[in-house]
Order: structure tokens, then C-alpha cells, then sequence
């Protein structure tokens, strides 16, 4: 552990100081750029494997549904981004594929990722594709041995595409490992938060606005993200401004899964599935740098304009909705997204456009029947109400009419002083200069006035 910056610069390959300005602040902009990878060479890359170019839905007899509930002249047009025909089954082949092709590029033979997730099974994919070995270091279990359904499925994906999968509980064990096995291999740390994999994100914000734009000569006026670890939004949003969309609305969306700790043996499997939830979406945006490189490519406050929760029960009801509405059946990642999506329609205008940019494979794991009852096993309660009764851990509630789907603004603001809160934590304020305060600025999207404003709100 004490070596882990050493072994984090060979596994990448790239030395972040070079980046630095101050102990603070560093070229982010710069970052993103080393290797060289254009958006017209990541489009490139990735149609070469196969990844990309995905469906443009648009969700009608949802839309029709909105529109029954909303006020009259309001319910937007509700289009969907089906990333489930990746070669992976979801968004993450965008951003496997760059750093599993950079990785072969500089002469690396395997690649290695920390994952319970999608990110596993694009990386295995990926790496099959190229010819390289693959190593998959999941956190699967708690102290019983008890997995939650939806990992066991997305190990079984990663096996699957021939990868190595080492299993292992939840806790610190996780990086311990993940480093020791890098050092072990000398393999690639395909890491979800390296400059490669948001940027490989950047295609789907791109090509979102071209298909919304061929389709209805608009560009899209909202689009909602799933929002956990930051990179499924950052990369999304760096797509759309560089496809002119500067005005459109950026909005993450979680599940509220407020008062569980996620490196929690006891709270690990009362989440019931691993889809973007606040014990991700909220410490992500906050620092991002808790990650596994010395600085975070995903940095979601940067580019986010609204984040709102919905709940568990939500979610799976939508999942539903979904497949007996339009015939589509898909995982929850995506439906947290369309479940807060619905309610956001009915807001705006009925010649809008609101955007849920992603969708993902559903397998037996994944199932909405497979995690009602792993939930029921672990003591949830799982009835029909009003769902704003959840209690996470404790119950989900299904709605017992769509009427009932809302969103629960989580404040921005609240994030941004959580954010700053963190960085007056290690580092001396009072010593920054412009430099600092400039990067400030662009971390939280706003101005040096706001900055110490929000930190005069937090010191009271």
C-alpha cells in the first residue's frame, strides 16, 4: 500500500505530475488530451470493435402516459439511447474499448479492473476483441459468502468473455489486491476513471445530439444521466457541448440510498442491486480523487445542472413499464434514469425533448424478479404503496400508479460546500492563489464570488 503511486504510474503509464499547477489545482484540460485521442479517433477505435452507433428509441406510448398525467400543453418527448446493443450490453464498451486499445498500443499483455459492475464484462469483451488477457478483482460477497444477484451475473458475463474473475468481499481487501495483482502481472490498469475511458464516453453525448437532431431538427433540451461513480456523466457531457449542445440540461440521477455505507459488511447486501445510488453518486461528486488514479478524469460537478433521487421501488416499476409499454426489456441502470426522466417530462413542454442516454443488458442477475426476492431474503420489505415511504434497507416500495413517480431534488449547493468542505480538509485556503480559486471555479461550474460564498453558508 505504501508503494501504491509507483505501481499506479506503471500500471498507467502516465505521470500525473505532469499535470499539476499547484498542490491543488491541476490541467484538466491537458489531461484529458494525452495520447492524442481525438473524438474522431475514438469514433474511429470504436467502430473498428464493434462499439457505438447505438438505437436512438423514442419512448412514445410512455410519452402518451406522461401526457394523460401532466398538466395540459406539457409532457416532453421522452427518447431513449439503447447502449444495450454494445457488444458488452451497456454504455461502458465506450470507454473499455479506448483503454483496452491503449493498452495494447504501449505493449502492455493484459489489463486489469476493480469492478462489480457493467465496467467488468466491457473490459473482458474488449480485451477478447484486441487479443490480450484480462483480469476481473470484483467485490462480490459479504462475511457470510452471500452475493447479491445481479454481481453473481455480472461475474458469470465476465467469465463468460473469457477473464480471469478473483472474487472477493467487501472491504479494504478490494485494493489491496487490485494493486498487489497489478504489480504481480504488469498488466494495464484499464481503470474507469483514466482520461481513456471518459473519453471514450464522449461519443455517446455526440452522437445522442446527432440522432435527436436528425430526428426532430432539435437539439435535445434535457438529458438525464445515472449517476454514480461521475463518468457516465462526465463523458456524456463533454460529448454534448462538443456537438453544440451548451444549453442543454444536464441532470444525474440516483437511487436514494441515504444511510447505508457501501464498504459496510452489514449494509452491503441490503441495497439489493449495484445501480447508480448516492453511496456512489454523492462521495464521487464530492471528491472525485478517492479514486484508484491520482486524478480523477470523472468529474461530474464540473458539468452537472440538477441531481435528483428516486427510489428503489421507482425503478423497478419503470423497469417494468418499460418492457409492457414499449417491448423493451432492460436492466436498472438506464431505468433510474427513465424512472426520473417520467416525472421530469411533465414539467417541460410538449414540443421538448428530454433524453435518458443509456440503457443496459438484463440477464438472469439482473432480473427485477431475482432482486425483489434477494431483497425479501435479506428481511426488506417489499410491498405496493406510496413509494415515498422506501426506507433504504428497510423497504421498497412499488408505486401503485404512475401518477405516484416523482423526483427529490438533492441541492447543489449542498454538494458544492460537501466539495469544498473536502478540499479546506487538506489543503490551506488561505494560501491559494488565482491559479487555485480559477480551478475552483471550474470543479464547481461557477464563480470565485459563489466559491466563498458557499464557504461562508458552510462555516455558519
Amino acid at each position: 500500500m505504501d508503494r501504491k503511486n509507483q505501481i499506479m504510474k506503471k500500471a498507467i503509464g502516465m505521470d500525473y505530475s505532469q499535470f499539476q499547477l499547484t498542490d491543488l489545482a491541476f490541467d484538466y484540460e491537458n489531461m484529458m488530451s494525452y495520447g492524442g485521442y481525438t473524438i474522431e479517433k475514438i469514433r474511429e477505435i470504436q467502430k473498428e470493435q464493434g462499439v457505438g452507433n447505438t438505437p436512438l428509441y423514442e419512448l412514445k406510448n410512455i410519452t402518451k402516459l406522461v401526457r394523460k398525467l401532466a398538466p395540459k400543453g406539457k409532457g416532453a418527448r421522452i427518447f431513449l439511447k439503447d447502449e444495450a446493443s454494445n457488444p458488452s450490453g451497456s454504455f461502458k464498451a465506450r470507454r473499455a474499448a479506448i483503454s483496452v486499445y491503449h493498452a495494447k498500443q504501449n505493449g502492455y499483455k493484459g489489463v486489469i479492473a476493480a469492478t462489480s459492475g457493467n465496467y467488468g464484462a466491457a473490459v473482458a469483451s474488449q480485451a477478447a476483441m484486441q487479443g490480450i488477457e484480462s483480469i476481473i478483482v470484483q467485490e462480490a460477497f459479504d462475511s457470510k459468502g452471500v452475493y447479491q444477484p445481479e454481481i453473481m451475473e455480472k461475474g458469470r458475463a465476465c467469465e463468460a468473455y473469457g477473464s480471469e474473475v478473483l472474487q472477493l468481499s467487501v472491504g479494504p481487501e478490494l485494493f489491496y489486491v487490485f494493486l498487489r495483482t497489478l504489480e504481480e502481472t504488469g498488466y494495464f490498469n484499464a481503470s474507469l476513471y483514466t482520461p481513456f475511458g471518459i473519453a471514450g464516453i464522449e461519443t455517446l453525448g455526440l452522437e445522442l445530439a446527432e440522432q435527436v437532431y436528425e430526428r426532430t431538427g432539435q437539439k435535445p433540451h434535457r438529458v438525464v444521466v445515472t449517476h454514480a461513480g461521475g463518468g457516465n456523466l462526465t463523458g456524456t457531457a463533454r460529448g454534448l457541448i462538443k456537438a453544440g449542445c451548451k444549453e442543454t440540461q444536464i441532470i444525474g440521477a440516483s437511487i436514494d440510498l441515504q444511510g447505508l455505507h457501501m464498504a459496510s459488511d452489514h449494509d452491503f447486501n441490503k441495497k439489493s442491486f449495484t445501480t447508480g445510488h448516492t453511496g456512489f453518486g454523492v462521495p464521487f461528486a464530492t471528491w472525485p480523487d478517492r479514486a484508484d488514479v491520482p486524478k480523477n478524469a470523472a468529474r461530474p460537478l464540473r458539468y452537472m445542472d440538477r441531481y435528483v433521487t428516486i427510489t428503489q421501488g421507482e425503478a423497478f416499476y419503470v423497469t417494468e413499464m418499460l418492457a409492457v409499454l414499449e417491448g423493451l426489456e432492460r436492466g436498472p441502470a438506464g431505468n433510474t434514469s427513465l424512472a426520473a426522466a417520467i416525472p421530469l417530462a411533465m414539467e417541460m413542454d410538449e414540443d421538448q425533448i428530454i433524453v435518458v442516454q443509456e440503457t443496459e443488458y438484463t440477464g438472469a442477475g439482473k432480473h427485477l424478479n431475482a432482486q425483489l426476492a434477494f431483497a425479501k431474503e435479506n428481511g426488506i420489505n417489499v410491498y405496493v404503496g406510496n413509494p415515498k415511504e422506501s426506507i433504504p434497507g428497510k423497504s421498497i416500495v412499488l408505486p401503485e400508479h404512475p401518477s405516484q413517480l416523482s423526483v427529490t431534488e438533492f441541492p447543489m449547493d449542498k454538494l458544492k460546500r460537501t466539495y469544498l468542505k473536502n478540499v479546506q480538509s487538506q489543503f490551506d485556503i488561505e494560501k491559494f492563489n488565482d491559479t487555485d480559486w480559477e480551478f475552483l471555479a471550474q470543479e464547481l461550474n461557477t464563480c470565485e464570488e459563489k466559491i466563498k460564498e458557499l464557504l461562508i453558508g458552510r462555516e455558519r
